[in-house]
């Protein structure tokens, strides 16, 4: 299908380069597309950034049917501009998409949609180390009914953001609480699947949690309610007596792309990687023992956010004297270089627009 182009007529002013804010301004255009049970997914296209018209009835504002991606665009110093692993992005779509029940889209489509927005909107693509440009590509569910069912129509939509470096001091580790209380997802639901319903169910013990003096949690799962799954909505990762360990993927937890690219290059890095299942009481346990050398989380916002401090009922963990490890470190710059063009991509990770 043809992807028409409608240029803004009335351009935004772009915002300050050294002042950037994640995911709160946003470019000129953004693309659309329909679905409707006879005709299939038509009439794609790019428009001027602007508000949808959608009735009260709308499905997706009632049951939530809806999924979402995120990934990035980066500026090399060459001007080239470059696009980390968005065919596995596109991939997963699919994999929310069709526990969400929403009809799937063909992933070539989507890619190209991609590149020809961003090519569209390309003067918006900030040029600043530690800058980007954020993609968020997302379905809703647009049936005007009242009734939980699947929608009949729908709208494929991607719309970008200029973002800064997450960390404007420098990457810094974090302190996390340890949620016992509340559950995010449980094998068998939509934990592996990137809706927005599973981050509304992370707002609480969230909040909370930052009121005790922590910025995120850490999941731990939701039967038994005693081994450890997600920091936040990142992939965590422990390295333990030179070993890395992290939650293996059992349908609660969402399969992360930057996750995946970690444990690639912690293998080619000589380390062993563990995907398997510990409780909070073994990690602790780790770290009275002095066995726990560093901890991190991994996502496409930060790529990767140290852990400094784990707290959990009456206990506190220091980690690496709250201090970035070597290994963090070493991941953070192998995945940032190859994303801003200054290290090989010797994975194919990364798509150049012409």
């Amino acid at each position: 299908m043809e992807i028409t182009i409608t240029k803004t007529t009335n351009p935004k002013k772009k915002p300050d380069k050294n002042n950037l804010v994640f995911g709160t301004v946003f470019t000129d255009h953004m693309f659309i597309m329909d679905y409707e049970e006879k005709r299939g997914w038509y009439n794609p296209r790019i428009v001027p950034y602007g508000p949808l018209q959608l009735e009260p009835a709308c499905m997706v504002f009632h049951y939530a049917q809806e999924t979402f991606e995120g990934l990035k665009a980066y500026k090399t110093k060459e001007g080239k501009i470059q696009l980390f692993r968005i065919q596995d992005n596109m991939k997963r779509l699919n994999q929310s998409n069709e526990r969400l029940c929403i009809p799937k889209i063909d992933v070539n489509l989507a890619i190209e949609a991609i590149k020809t927005l961003v090519k569209v909107d390309q003067d918006w693509i900030p040029k600043m180390e530690g800058t980007s440009l954020y993609i968020r590509p997302f379905v809703i569910g647009t049936d005007n009914k009242i009734g939980v069912k699947p929608s009949s129509t729908y709208k494929f939509m991607v719309i970008l953001s200029p973002v800064g470096s997450y960390y404007k001091e420098g990457i810094r580790p974090t302190k996390i609480y340890v949620e016992d209380k509340y559950v995010r997802a449980v094998p068998g639901g939509v934990g592996y699947a990137k809706t927005g319903g599973n981050y509304a169910a992370s707002l609480k013990a969230q909040k909370e949690a930052k009121e005790k003096g922590y910025s995120e949690v850490l999941w731990l799962d939701g039967q038994q309610r005693k081994y450890v799954e997600e920091v936040g909505t990142s992939n965590a990762f422990f390295i333990v007596d030179g070993v890395a360990y992290t939650s293996p993927l059992q349908g609660s937890i969402l399969a992360g792309i930057t996750r995946n690219t970690t444990i690639t290059l912690l293998k080619e890095m000589g380390i062993q990687v563990r995907e398997e299942r510990f409780t909070v009481d073994q990690l602790f346990q780790w770290h009275e023992e002095g066995k726990l050398e560093e901890a991190f989380a991994t996502g496409t916002a930060a790529v990767i956010s140290p852990i400094g401090q784990l707290g959990w009922k009456d206990k506190v963990a220091i980690i690496n004297n709250f201090e970035i490890g070597k290994i963090s470190q070493k991941i953070y710059d192998s995945i940032t270089g190859i994303q801003n063009g200054t290290l090989e991509d010797k994975y194919h990770w990364i798509t150049q627009l012409s």
